[in-house]
């Protein structure tokens, strides 16, 4: 939708109300609703503001100690929203409402750095200095339930009722029992500009996939971040709830995010060699870099304590280094042929900030091309009995603590950035060692 088309919208008493929001470091969207007259003459032109404090709250918006960015010494004052016109659209399952992404700026118009929009827009950036394009997308995986929101949340989250009583791969029978839901997802999401090509049942029992059609890396993660967002409100409306967790259940598989990318320039793509019909060198050097340094990146795969839940052998998820043409038991899959050769990477979770896993994987990926890395040998079998190859880390304070120290986050994306981000894992990891969990009530409450 574009700012003209708006204005009639609103002259014809179509929409009537705007959200303006950014992504926060969880990749939720926080913002505000503005009427879209007003939005029209000030917000449109002038942006918005909003208190810091946004970015270092945990989920549960407690305001936390400890970040340079935003903090009680400094009085927790204001960022502005900086709306991005190219965003606009309609949210076809709100009534008279549009949607605008925002860029998270200080008051002298320079973008905040550890907003997760700035850091891919400067891994784009370092790639474009290259003369370098990049197209990829997202898979997104989903468990529904038979049961409201607030119903679950009743219930402490137990006894959950998956929407279908056994496993639906590819099942077309099973999936019809949602499918009032699913269609109203798909189209009302293509409708809002966030084109989605298919959806289908996935492996475990209520678990669902959907696809997008590639974009270059800002808009797809815009649109990954409007989908789960608008999905979850789609869900609430059909009297269901949809969970983007990595590991929802110990018995069940995990919510994946496969992040699909190639690289191009001029309009040709780079990564398949077309006289050799295989991958080119740039290609080999591109997944060498991902090969080297997606361990130490793991934190933008796997930003919560439950991701690590999900790296589990015969689970769908990797849980070594690795890649293979078409091998589901590696961390890279290697897929197409042609212009749509392309990268897969398994390890991001659903729980995934796209932001910071497109920018993880441009920045390991440019660092191959610096260091002029070779991807090394295909690999051949199941990567999950192989002790040979390199694990990636079991915990989210093994993945922080590599992070932190990893030289190439700080050269790529910034000394702040990175420890903003470690920052938050940190209270994330400390929030879970202070928690009293039910397996510990279960396992210590009366037999110890």
């Amino acid at each position: 939708m574009t700012a003209s088309q708006l204005k009639t919208a609103v002259k014809s008493g179509t929409l009537d109300t705007v959200l303006a929001g950014f992504p926060d470091p969880f990749g939720r969207l926080v913002g505000k609703r503005f009427r879209a007259d007003f939005f029209l003459d000030h917000v449109a032109k002038h942006g918005t503001h909003g208190c810091n404090y946004l970015l270092t709250v945990n989920l549960d918006m407690d305001p936390l100690d400890g970040f340079k960015v935003a903090n009680w010494e400094a009085g927790f004052g204001d960022f502005a929203f900086r709306p991005d016109l190219s965003t606009l659209r309609p949210l076809p399952w709100q009534p008279g409402a549009a949607l605008v992404l925002c860029d998270y700026t200080r008051e002298d118009g320079s973008l905040v750095a550890e907003a997760p929009r700035s850091v891919l827009r400067r891994q784009v950036e370092r790639l474009a200095e290259r003369g370098l394009a990049c197209y990829c997308a997202s898979e997104l995986e989903f468990y529904l339930f038979n049961q409201t929101y607030h119903a679950a949340f009743q219930s402490g989250y137990r006894d959950l009722p998956p929407s279908s009583d056994y496993r639906i791969d590819y099942h077309l029978m099973q999936p019809t029992r949602d499918e009032a839901l699913l269609r109203a997802i798909r189209n009302g999401m293509t409708a809002a500009g966030v084109p989605v090509e298919g959806s289908k049942g996935e492996w475990s029992r209520g678990q669902h996939e959907v696809n997008f059609t590639y974009a270059d890396p800002l808009t797809m993660a815009d649109r990954h971040v409007v989908f789960k967002q608008g999905a979850k409100e789609i869900a609430e409306q059909h009297g269901k709830a949809i969970s983007f967790m990595a590991k929802y259940a110990p018995g069940e598989a995990g919510n994946s995010c496969h992040l699909h990318l190639s690289l191009w320039r001029a309009g040709q793509p780079l990564f398949w060699d077309a006289k050799a019909r295989r991958g080119s060198k740039l290609f080999r050097q591109f997944l060498g870099g991902l090969m080297k340094y997606s361990p130490e990146l793991c934190l933008c795969f796997g930003p919560t304590i439950n991701s690590y839940k999900r790296y589990q052998p015969g689970s769908w998820a990797p849980t070594r280094m690795a890649w293979a043409t078409d091998n589901r038991t590696t961390g890279f899959r290697i897929v197409g042929h042609g212009p749509a050769f392309r990268i897969e990477n398994r390890m991001p979770g659903a729980d995934a900030n796209p932001y910071l896993a497109f920018a993880a994987m441009l920045a390991a990926g440019m660092a191959g091309l610096d260091e002029k890395l070779d991807c090394g040998d295909e690999y051949s079998g199941n990567a999950y009995v192989d002790p040979s190859l390199a694990r990636l880390p079991a915990t989210l304070r093994d993945a922080l603590e590599l992070f932190e120290h990893s030289k190439l986050a700080r050269a790529a994306f910034g000394a702040e950035v990175v420890e903003f981000y470690a920052h938050h894992a940190r209270l994330e990891v400390k929030a879970f060692d202070d928690a009293v969990t039910d397996w510990e009530k279960r396992r210590y409450f009366e037999q110890i």
